[in-house]
């Protein structure tokens, strides 16, 4: 599923940056503060489309053990700052009968060898992915936030062993599927606000790097669709993992169910706001 923990804000890559080029004890406290939330509560709170949540998928025990483990690697020490009196009391009085407050204090530690953070980091993901695939009988596991995409260099870093599967689609059929969700615009004009700049930067930083002495795979989702068992077979070698019947598949007809969503007129716009993007991802 999208853990989303690994590169979203709050999420693992911006702790390694606050711990680490970007630290100081108030930037650092504060993405420990947000890791904490997103690891604890949103993690645990959200459901994918099957109902499940990462602690239910690679077992609620090993994921409590494991984001519990963590802190200690993370922190420096603890301590209670008093908060200031609310109220008409004087300063050196409490406002009220209780005795004044205070909040608990993180100093985060700050890690001089980055590699050190992230073989903490990594160790939590071996954890909680990596037991869940062993438990299961796996070789391997895969996890498809789609934005990792854009951050590879760090999932590199975070498991330089990873192979990172690109499934690209045609820009426009891309556009008209955003238009059904909740979380996009849901006009043409906005869609095309929201996606224009993922694919200018994906492709901007693309070309500025060597992809192929990395393990990176670009396939189309037309293709594996067209022919799933012969794509899948080819795709899967590419892996390194067995091939074997999938519950799932890519199929033509899903693919091509939004091919009508837009008339003539409306295509035409679209595809010249996309201008070079369409070819530039390899659609005609």
């Amino acid at each position: 599923m999208e853990t989303r923990f690994l590169i979203d804000p709050g999420g693992l890559r911006d702790l390694a940056d606050a711990l680490t080029d970007r630290y100081d004890p108030t930037v650092g406290e504060d993405a420990l503060h947000r890791l904490g939330d997103f690891l604890t509560v949103r993690v645990p709170g959200r459901r994918d489309d099957r109902g499940k949540t990462v602690p239910e998928l690679v077992g609620a025990q090993r994921y409590r053990d494991a984001v519990h483990r963590l802190w200690p690697q993370l922190v420096a020490c603890t301590f209670d700052e008093p908060a200031s009196p609310e109220g008409f009391g004087d300063a050196d009085r409490p406002a009220g009968p209780f005795a004044p407050p205070s909040r608990r204090r993180v100093l985060p530690r700050y890690f001089s060898d980055r590699a050190e953070l992230i073989a903490i980091l990594r160790g939590l993901i071996d954890t909680l992915f990596g037991g869940a695939a062993a438990d299961a009988g796996k070789p391997t596991w895969c996890e498809k936030t789609p934005f990792n995409l854009l951050y590879m260099d760090f999932l590199w870093e975070l498991v330089p062993g990873a192979t990172i599967v690109h499934i690209t689609r045609h820009p426009v059929s891309v556009l008209a599927s955003h238009l059904a969700q909740p979380w996009a615009p849901p006009t043409v004009d906005g869609a095309l606000a929201y996606l224009t700049p993922i694919y200018h930067r994906w492709l901007t930083w693309k070309n500025t790097v060597d992809l192929t002495d990395r393990r990176y795979v670009e396939v189309k989702a037309e293709d594996l669709a067209a022919d799933w068992p012969g794509q899948r077979r080819a795709l899967f070698e590419r892996l390194g993992v067995d091939d074997v019947a999938t519950p799932s598949t890519f199929q033509a007809h899903k693919l091509a169910n939004r091919s009508d969503q837009f008339d003539a007129e409306i295509r035409q716009v679209i595809e010249a706001a996309l201008g070079d993007i369409i070819p530039a991802m390899g659609y005609a």
